[in-house]
Parts: structure tokens; sequence; C-alpha cells
């Protein structure tokens, strides 16, 4: 017996940026075309320098997008101020469209407690950067329930790597959108690594957007390494949400050009046969031959929005580096809403521990970067580290 499901899939550009199809009429629109170029360069500088500040320690593990960037780049654009992002640990592209500042992304990173305090009003109620695998969708569900109790016209957007799609978070976040018709659209980077393990192993199903058939709601494929395609279906999928038709998956076809993270060395696991491949797929380059081949970009356009992204991120590293030093007691104040005694207790007995360690060496410091650092070894062994 066959499990072969058929189920849509769209690509409106091959890898050489040549149309495959009818654009839709919203693609006219060389403006917009033109800045979802731009900030997926932004999004690639932003990541090579967030690397380069893990391998000099100055940043904690890292998680890179690269060669991710259309599918972020398209939900942000498309997301409204009144919608909500539930994440997971490679959403930089994303998190930089709902306003999230660099040094906020990178202070998250560096281990204080102020990069998840997002001061950009659309992002307030955005959920910060989950990196327990894939209880970012159950979270999803509990917002869009109460959406959906408020009779709000609003979307949940939740994201997870393909691995988190075999974790029963997953599974169980499919099933009570279904079931309750929650407005949440859920999309998975499919990048065909969940960490070592290579997607043809990682599930039996043929397709993981058919996952969402035993949960009795739509699910599709898209080239996600085309951000024209991917704008289109989260387009589609956010408007059914917001008029209450009930959740979508989409499941974005990509690819890890880098490591899963920086505590990573794909090349342990992965072909250099099989890399080179995949950076001929890779969507910047896509995008960019599109735009030159409707004489809307060129090489000065180009080194032009090289420098400038070069100088916001060189801007958010200075800010980032400047911040100060975060008391070692904030990784316990936003743990509660209201402040339980026994987490009180806690809290002075953090304080004695880092009194005394001053006392025995002065200047040792109240510093977070360490921790960070020390955490890097817990999140690559605990509960098998992080999945795509």
């Amino acid at each position: 017996m066959s499990n072969r499901i058929d189920l849509p899939y769209t690509r409106f550009l091959d890898p050489e940026g040549r149309l495959v199809g009818e654009l839709p009429a919203w693609a006219d629109d060389f403006n917009l075309l033109s800045e979802l170029y731009r900030r997926m360069v932004l999004t690639r500088l932003f990541d090579q320098k967030a690397v380069a500040l893990q391998r000099t320690g100055r940043i904690g593990t890292y998680a890179p997008t690269l060669g991710q960037e259309a599918i972020g780049v398209a939900i942000g654009s498309l997301m409204r101020d009144e919608d909500v992002l539930v994440p997971y640990y490679r959403d930089t592209a994303v998190q930089l469209m709902r306003g999230v500042r660099m040094e906020e992304i990178l202070l998250y990173w560096g281990g204080d407690e102020r990069g998840s305090d997002f001061q950009d009003p659309r992002s307030k109620e955005d959920f910060p950067i989950c990196v327990p695998i894939a209880t970012q969708a159950l979270h999803a569900c509990g917002v869009a329930t109460a959406i959906k109790i408020r009779g709000q016209h609003r979307a949940v957007v939740t994201t997870c790597g393909d691995g988190a799609t075999s974790k029963g978070d997953f599974l169980e976040a499919l099933n009570v959108a279904g079931a309750w018709q929650l407005p949440v659209v859920f999309v998975v980077n499919n990048n065909q690594w969940a960490i070592s393990v290579p997607r043809r192993i990682q599930s039996g199903a043929p397709t993981l957007a058919q996952k969402a058939i035993g949960a009795g709601f739509h699910g599709e494929q898209v080239d996600g390494n085309d951000v024209l395609a991917v704008y289109d279906r989260v387009q589609w999928a956010l408007d059914r949400a917001r008029h209450g038709k009930g959740p979508i998956l989409l499941e974005c076809l990509s690819y890890r050009l880098g490591d899963h993270t920086t505590a990573d060395d794909a090349t342990r696991y992965r072909s250099a046969e099989e890399v080179k491949a995949a950076w001929l797929e890779e969507p910047i380059k896509r995008m960019q031959a599109f735009l030159a081949g409707n004489r809307v970009w060129d090489e000065g356009r180009e080194q032009a929005l090289i420098a400038d992204c070069q100088r916001q991120v060189q801007a958010a590293v200075d800010n980032f580096e400047s911040a100060g030093v975060q008391p070692v007691e904030a990784v316990l104040d936003h743990v509660y809403a209201r402040w339980p005694a026994a987490l009180g207790e806690q809290r002075e007995m953090l304080l004695e521990r880092v009194a005394r360690r001053e006392e025995s060496s002065p200047g040792a410091a109240r510093h977070p970067l360490p921790q960070a650092v020390e955490g890097d070894r817990m999140c690559s062994s605990s509960s098998g580290g992080h999945h795509d």
C-alpha cells in the first residue's frame, strides 16, 4: 500500500531565477520585491557577524540561518502588528522584520535577559526565542485559543524545523489546532537535517506537510528557497487564519548551508558534494538573478546595499558591546508574573553566592557570558540538543 499523498507545491523561480509559472498580481510591485531581497541580504550579513562573535567568545551558542533567509523574511513581511510570533531558535530574519533589534538578538545569545525584552511595539506580544524542541507549537495554540475566544481577527505564526515535527508536542499542537480550528499558521523549515539526522530517516512520511491531514486541516509544500513562493503562500495562510478559517501547515523546503549551531561541525556527517549542490539552490542569488533579469538591480545597487547593511550590523554590535554588564540575579527576574516565596529564597541564595565569589576573587564578576558559554555544552547535549 502506498502512503503517497499528493499535496500542492508552490514555486515561481527556478534556481537560476527564471520564472517557472505565472506570478501572482502582487509580484508586479518591484519595490516590494527589492525590499524582500534587501532584507535577505541584511539577515545574511548579520548572521555572518553573529557567527564571528561566537567564534571570538563574545556571545554564546548561536543558530545560523544561512540559506534559509527567504522563509523568515517572507513571514515577517506579512505579519501585522497585532499578529503574534511564537518562534524557534532559527528565526533571526522574522524577528528582525518584526522590529526586534539586532543588539537584542545578540544580547539573547550572549546570555543576557534584556535580549528578550523587545522594545519595538510590533514585537511586544511576540514570544522570546524557544530552544526546547517543539514546545513553542503548543504555546502558539494557547495564544490562538485566547484570540479565538476574544473574537479577534488576528493570527499566530509558529515555526520549527523538520526534526521538531517528530516530537509529541508538535503533533499534540496540530491535534488541538485542528479540533478547535485555531487561527494559527505552522511553518516548518524543512532544511533537511535535524542536527546529524537527515530528513530521509527522520520521518517515514513522504512529506511533513501531510501530518496536518491527520489533524483535520490543510498542509502543503513550498519551495523555501523561493521568497516569492513563500510570500504568496504565507499571505494566503495568514488571511485564512485571521478570518476564522482555521489552521494551515506550510512545509518550506530549504537547506541548512551552515552548521546546526556554532556548537556543531556539520562536516562530520554531510558530504562536501551535497553542500555544494545545495548552494546552487540558495535563495539570495536566486532572487538577485530575477531582479537583475528585470533590470531593477545591478552591481552598483548591490554594493551600496552591502555597505549599508554592514553599517547597520556594526552599529548593532557597538550597541551590544556597550550595553554594560547585567546583574547575575536578573536571570530570575522574568520567570514569574507574581514572585513566589520559593524563588525569593533562591534569589537570596544566589546573591549570597555571588557576594562570596566576589570577596574571594575581586573583579570575578557578574558578567553573564561565562555562564552562556557553559550553557553551550548543556544545550548541545541535553534532550538530544537542538533539532531542526
